[in-house]
């Protein structure tokens, strides 16, 4: 018997990103979104070996080096019989939550997610970018449909020749939370991000400096929570030289819990990222009643310009401070983006993320079986 999608989970690995958070929240919601069972995951056991499963479970950290190296890599799929899953499953669609279409499948529409293009545009290292310059246009121009998660990945797509009528663009949905803050419970301000280029962690530093001189009564640290990386002892040098090291906390891991106390013991959240696809911690942020601040970015614009304080990004930090002293000095303001943030997280829900992606399904599959 037919199958009438197919969800492809082989990338998924287990740790703190938007990607995974991505999958994982489509497992979730799935059933409460669409009101029909999960269909089958082409997914992989910790042993690396692939199977086909309904339950919706994740495979923890890969057992072997191999396998954890080609799905870091997106190779994953190359190591695994993906063909003859994919016969047993028949599917009439596959979707991927990754921009990983399946290679060796050639005789059912696909459609893929394109979370960002930062590899691309911002990337971490030439590795990161010759990777994506070869192998992204094989997925995005062999794929049925391309999902993007904002108007502004859409746009660098239709810029890089993927045509308009082949993208929906689907954003990003968060959860509830039913008991929001009211009150700011310190003046800590809180950044998660990696230390790579797009998250412009030095921005968040410099204008911290500056801040300090603003209001040098402020009592408040800068908390980055965010995997070290190639450009972490350049940030901690630069943390010294603006003598601000004493007044940041570094911290590579937490807990979901302790993170949760983290959301909730902070002033605001910060994001002084150069190039983003969506950006889940603001609205992880505003669903919490967190006031957030929030670079000038065609994402952030699009997203967050009535939600959020947004300040410029090649001042040197001069805009940051500038608006970071505004929310300091103004409890008013506070309260003003506690409930705006509250009100915008609540139009973005998973469910309506998932009834949009249910939708495009529905179309493809329409179109007929070998689109």
């Amino acid at each position: 018997m037919a199958e009438p999608l197919l969800i492809n989970l082989l990338p998924y690995r287990p740790v703190a990103t938007g990607l995974s958070r991505y999958s994982e929240r489509l497992l979730s919601g799935w059933q409460e979104a669409t009101g029909l069972a999960l269909p089958p995951q082409l997914r992989l056991r910790v042993d690396g070996m692939a199977e086909l499963g309904r339950d919706g479970n994740l495979a923890p950290e890969q057992h072997s080096r191999r396998m954890r190296w080609l799905q870091a890599n997106a190779l994953v799929q190359h190591a695994v019989p993906v063909a003859r899953l994919v016969r047993e499953a028949n599917p009439a669609v596959i979707y991927s939550p990754y921009t990983d279409r399946l290679l060796a499948v050639r005789d059912r529409p696909q459609i893929i997610t394109c979370h960002d293009l930062i590899p691309l545009h911002c990337p971490n290292s030439r590795r990161a970018y010759w990777r994506s310059r070869l192998w992204l246009p094989r997925h995005l121009q062999g794929a049925t449909m391309v999902i993007a998660i904002s108007r502004a990945v859409a746009d660098l797509l239709i810029a890089d020749g993927l045509p308009s009528e082949r993208i929906a663009v689907i954003p990003n949905g968060v959860e509830p939370v039913s008991d929001p803050i009211h009150a700011p419970a310190s003046e800590d301000v809180l950044l998660l991000a990696r230390h790579a280029p797009n998250k412009n962690v030095a921005l968040a530093l410099e204008g911290f400096a500056r801040l300090l001189e603003l209001e040098p009564r402020w009592m408040g640290r800068l908390r980055i929570v965010g995997g070290a990386g190639p450009h972490s002892r350049a940030l901690r040098a630069l943390a010294d030289r603006l003598g601000v090291s004493a007044r940041v906390d570094w911290i590579a891991h937490l807990s979901p819990q302790a993170l949760e106390h983290c959301w909730r013991s902070s002033f605001c959240l910060l994001s002084t990222s150069r190039m983003e696809g969506f950006d889940y911690p603001l609205f992880e942020a505003q669903a919490r009643g967190l006031p957030t601040l929030a670079s000038r970015i065609p994402v952030h614009e699009e997203l967050h310009g009535e939600s959020a304080l947004l300040f410029d990004l090649d001042d040197g930090g001069v805009s940051l401070a500038t608006v970071w002293q505004r929310l300091a000095r103004d409890p008013s303001l506070w309260l003003q983006l506690s409930q705006t943030g509250l009100i915008h997280a609540r139009n973005y829900s998973l469910k309506r993320q998932l009834q949009g992606l249910g939708q495009v399904i529905d179309q493809v599959a329409a179109r007929g079986r070998w689109c």
